[in-house]
């Protein structure tokens, strides 16, 4: 069994480019499709790019609350694995997520998730490979409290933007 991963994030180091969606789209849907990634990139403020994918929080809400046992984690990876044929559409999931990260995918309305494309999270890889390097693989164990990054995005973007920008920034976003 492998060591379970996780896609730690630096949000400041995000420039925006939205290779990471297009990546997870090809790998995924077979063509660039970013309506259907499972990483997406926010920007709710000029400037404040927020990637925003699962946070494999150790909890794990969203299998809990799963009314048809349709999620699972993957024992090799922790990634959170949505079998599509038991997914009835419900959206609890995405009710039980702190971030709002499950979504219903634009093609067939299932739930859909990061699954960190079996241990080779391909959105890492591109945003690596630009030198961002906004999303990285961790291999650790459960010592980062994942579920502080399994926020709104706009809630994080908020706190980037003061980071950024300082206090004053933070009345323009009020």
């Amino acid at each position: 069994m492998n060591k379970p991963i996780w896609i730690s994030r630096d949000y400041a180091a995000c420039s925006g480019c939205r290779r990471c969606e297009l990546a997870c789209s090809m790998h995924h849907e077979g063509w660039m499709w970013p309506e259907a990634s499972r990483v997406r990139v926010f920007m709710p403020f000029p400037g404040v790019e927020v990637p925003h994918l699962c946070a494999q929080c150790q909890d794990y809400p969203c299998i809990e609350s799963c009314p048809v046992d349709a999620l699972s984690s993957d024992p090799n990876t922790g990634a959170v694995i949505v079998d599509r044929e038991a997914c009835i559409s419900c959206g609890a999931c995405i009710k039980a997520c702190p971030g709002s990260v499950p979504y219903l995918h634009p093609g067939d309305n299932k739930a859909t998730i990061c699954d960190l494309c079996g241990g080779e999270p391909k959105c890492v890889e591109v945003c690596t490979e630009a030198g961002y390097n906004a999303l990285t693989i961790v291999n650790e164990g459960p010592s980062i409290h994942r579920k502080l990054y399994s926020r709104d995005p706009v809630e994080t973007a908020k706190d980037l933007a003061v980071k950024m920008f300082g206090e004053k920034g933070e009345e323009v976003i009020e």
